[in-house]
C-alpha cells in the first residue's frame, strides 16, 4: 500500500512538475517581445512565441490622431480578417512642446485596437513623411537657425529638415526614444505593437541633394571610411546597379563623392515635379525608370539618411528592441530622376549604403505600388532582406499580389494603404475575401516558407500566364474562367506548396494548374520525380482531392475528376471563390 502511495506521489509530483514547466515556458512566451527569426529559409516575424504572418492594412495619415475617429473603424476591420494596423504617431502630437509628452491619444488607440484583438504596427512620422517634413511640432519648425533645412541649387530652404545637422537629429531621436520608452511601459506584455516604421519616405525632393553649405562641404570632401569598407567586400553581394556605378567611375578605394561615384547634376539644370511624356519621348518614359541618373547624389543623400535614421533608430530600440524597418518611395515611371522621387531614400540600387550606414534598422522596406511588382520584390529581397509590404494596393490586383509576395519572397506581411476606404474596408471587397482565406491557410504559408517549399503567382493581362519549378517539376498556371463566363477576369492569384515528393497542395482562385518534370541542370532529384532526361515522361494526375475549411480546420472534400481536372490535363480553381486543392502526380510514357 505505503509503496502504491509513494509511486501515486511521485507520479503527481512529476505531472505538476511538467505543468509548472509548461506554464513558465507558456509565461515566456507570452513575456517576450516581438522580434524576427530565421526560420528555416525565410526571416519570420515572431508574435507570442508563434511565426506571425501580417494581413496588414495602413490607415490614412490623419485617421488615429483622434480616439472618436477610430472607434467605429477597429470592428470593421477585424470583421475583415485584418489582424496589423499600421497606423501612424506623430511628433507634433505626442511633443507639443519641447521635453513634454503627451501619449492619450495613442493610448486610447491601442486601447481599442487591443479590445478589437488586433496588433498595430506604429508609424514614425517625425522628421520626414513623404520626403517632406511637415510632422515635426512647431518649436521645431519655427526655428530655422536651431533645425536648419535642406536647400537647393539656389540656395533657397526647402521644407525639408537637413539630414546634416546633429540638432536635427539629436530632437528626432529624444521624442522616438520617449515613445518607445512609453510603448514598453503600457503594452510589453500584451504585445499589441508588433513592428515599427521609422519615418516615411525620406529623400530629398525638387533637387537631386541638399545643397546647403554643411551638405556642401561633406559632399566636397572624401567618402567616409565605412562606406568605403563596406565596397571591399566580394563584389558579387553588392547589388549590380550600384556595382556598375562605383566601377564606372574606376572602383577607387578613397576620394571625394565625385571622384568615387562620378558627377553629379550639371550645375543650372532643373528637376521636374514629374518625369512625363513630353518633355521625355513615349520610349524614355518607359525605360528611364530603371535607369541611374547622378548617381552619386542619390547615394550621397542615401548616407546621410541611413546616418541619420539608424541613429534615431537606435535610440528607440534602446529603451524597447522589437521589429523596425524604414520604407521607400519608390523610382518608377512618372519619377524616373532622383528629386521627382526622394533622392536617398532607401530604393534597391542604394540598400548597399544603407547597410553601411549602420544595422539598427531590420529591414528596408518598399510601397510597392507599380505594377513590376514581382521585379521590386526580387531586388528587396536579395542579400537576405526580410520582406514586408508597408504600402501597396488594395483592389483586385492587390489582392492577387499577396499570394506573390507570401509565396514566392517569402513576405511577413502586406498592407494595403487606405485600408479604412469604404471600397477596401466592405466584407465583399477584394481584400477582405482574400484576408479570410489567407488567415485560414496562414498556418501552412508559414510552415512551407520555413521549409523553402511554396511558391506564389499573380496572373494579369500581361502575363497570362506563370512558370515555377518546385519539388523537381515546372509548375504551369493561367487563368480560368468560371463556367458560362465570356473572358478572364483582370487578376487572379494562386499559392502552391509541396506537401511530399510528386504531392501538392494548391490554394487561389480563377487559374489553372498543369504540372511536368522539371528538366533543368539543376533540378532536385532528392525531393522530385526520377531524371527523364530525354524527356519521355509525361505527368499525370494520381488524385486531386478538393480540401474544405470545416471547425476551424481543413477536411477532405470532394474526390475531383473529369471536367473539375480537364480530363486528366490538371487543376481547375474557378468560380467565385478561393478554392483549395491536394494533387498527388505520378508518371508514365
Amino acid at each position: 500500500m505505503m509503496r502504491n502511495f509513494g509511486r501515486l506521489l511521485f507520479c503527481t509530483f512529476a505531472v505538476l512538475g511538467f505543468i509548472s514547466a509548461a506554464q513558465a515556458q507558456t509565461s515566456s512566451a507570452a513575456s517576450s517581445a516581438p522580434h524576427l527569426a530565421k526560420q528555416g529559409s525565410a526571416t519570420q516575424l515572431i508574435v507570442d512565441g508563434k511565426p506571425f504572418l501580417g494581413l496588414a492594412g495602413e490607415l490614412h495619415n490623419s485617421s488615429s490622431s483622434s480616439v472618436e475617429y477610430m472607434a467605429p473603424i477597429w470592428p470593421k476591420l477585424a470583421a475583415i480578417h485584418v489582424n496589423l494596423v499600421l497606423t501612424p504617431v506623430s511628433w507634433q502630437q505626442i511633443e507639443p512642446e519641447e521635453g513634454k509628452f503627451n501619449f492619450t491619444v495613442l493610448d486610447g488607440v491601442l486601447k481599442q485596437a487591443r479590445a478589437s484583438g488586433l496588433h498595430v504596427g506604429l508609424i514614425w512620422f517625425a522628421s520626414w513623411k513623404n520626403g517632406v517634413s511637415t510632422y515635426p511640432p512647431a518649436w521645431v519648425k519655427s526655428n530655422v537657425k536651431r533645425f536648419p533645412r535642406a536647400r537647393n541649387e539656389a540656395g533657397q530652404a526647402l521644407e525639408i529638415l537637413s539630414t546634416l545637422s546633429t540638432a536635427n537629429r539629436d530632437a528626432d531621436a529624444h521624442a522616438f526614444a520617449a515613445l518607445m520608452r512609453h510603448v514598453k511601459e503600457i503594452d510589453s506584455q500584451n504585445h499589441t505593437v508588433v513592428i515599427i516604421q521609422v519615418e516615411n519616405e525620406v529623400g530629398v525632393l525638387e533637387d537631386t541633394r541638399d545643397r546647403s553649405p554643411m551638405a556642401n562641404e561633406a559632399f566636397n570632401g572624401p567618402v567616409p571610411k565605412e562606406l568605403m569598407d563596406y565596397l571591399q567586400q566580394p563584389k558579387d553581394t553588392l547589388a549590380p546597379e550600384f556595382r556598375k556605378v562605383w566601377e564606372d567611375a574606376g572602383a577607387k578605394t578613397s576620394g571625394t563623392w565625385e571622384e568615387v561615384f562620378g558627377a553629379g547634376k550639371p550645375k543650372g539644370f532643373q528637376i521636374p515635379v514629374r518625369t512625363l511624356s513630353p518633355p521625355m519621348t513615349e520610349a524614355e518614359h518607359e525605360t528611364e525608370w530603371r535607369n541611374l541618373h547622378w548617381p552619386v547624389d542619390e547615394i550621397f543623400m542615401a548616407w546621410n539618411y541611413s546616418r541619420y535614421v539608424n541613429y534615431v533608430t537606435a535610440a528607440g530600440k534602446k529603451e524597447y528592441n522589437i521589429p523596425m524597418y524604414v520604407n521607400a518611395w519608390l523610382q518608377q515611371r512618372d519619377h524616373a530622376w532622383p528629386g521627382t522621387y526622394p533622392s536617398g531614400g532607401p530604393l534597391p540600387q542604394v540598400l548597399d549604403v544603407w547597410r553601411a550606414g549602420g544595422n539598427a534598422l531590420d529591414m528596408h522596406s518598399p510601397d510597392l505600388y507599380v505594377p513590376e511588382f514581382d521585379e521590386l520584390c526580387a531586388r528587396y529581397t536579395r542579400n537576405g532582406n526580410p520582406f514586408f509590404i508597408p504600402e501597396s494596393a488594395g483592389d483586385d490586383r492587390g489582392a492577387a499580389n499577396t499570394f506573390t509576395a507570401f509565396g514566392s519572397y517569402n513576405g511577413m506581411g502586406y498592407s494595403p494603404f487606405g485600408i479604412e476606404n469604404p471600397n477596401i474596408i466592405a466584407p465583399d471587397s477584394a481584400i477582405a475575401k482574400v484576408y479570410e482565406f489567407l488567415s485560414r491557410i496562414s498556418p501552412m504559408i508559414l510552415e512551407h516558407q520555413a521549409s523553402g517549399t511554396i511558391a506564389g503567382v499573380t496572373l494579369d493581362k500581361t502575363h497570362l500566364t506563370r512558370e515555377v519549378k518546385l519539388g523537381g517539376y515546372t509548375i504551369t498556371f493561367g487563368f480560368a474562367r468560371p463556367w458560362g463566363v465570356a473572358q478572364n477576369p483582370d487578376y487572379a492569384g494562386a499559392i502552391v506548396m509541396q506537401t511530399g515528393e510528386g504531392e501538392y497542395v494548391v490554394a487561389g482562385k480563377s487559374v489553372t494548374v498543369s504540372f511536368s518534370v522539371d528538366r533543368s541542370p539543376v533540378a532536385s532529384s532528392s525531393v522530385g520525380p526520377s531524371a527523364d532526361p530525354k524527356g519521355q515522361m509525361t505527368t499525370g494526375l494520381a488524385s486531386v482531392q478538393e480540401l474544405v475549411f470545416s471547425g476551424g480546420k481543413w477536411a477532405p472534400g470532394r474526390l475531383l475528376n473529369g471536367d473539375e481536372i480537364m480530363s486528366g490535363k490538371g487543376l481547375r480553381l474557378s468560380g467565385d471563390n478561393y478554392v483549395v486543392q491536394k494533387v498527388k502526380l505520378y508518371q508514365y510514357r
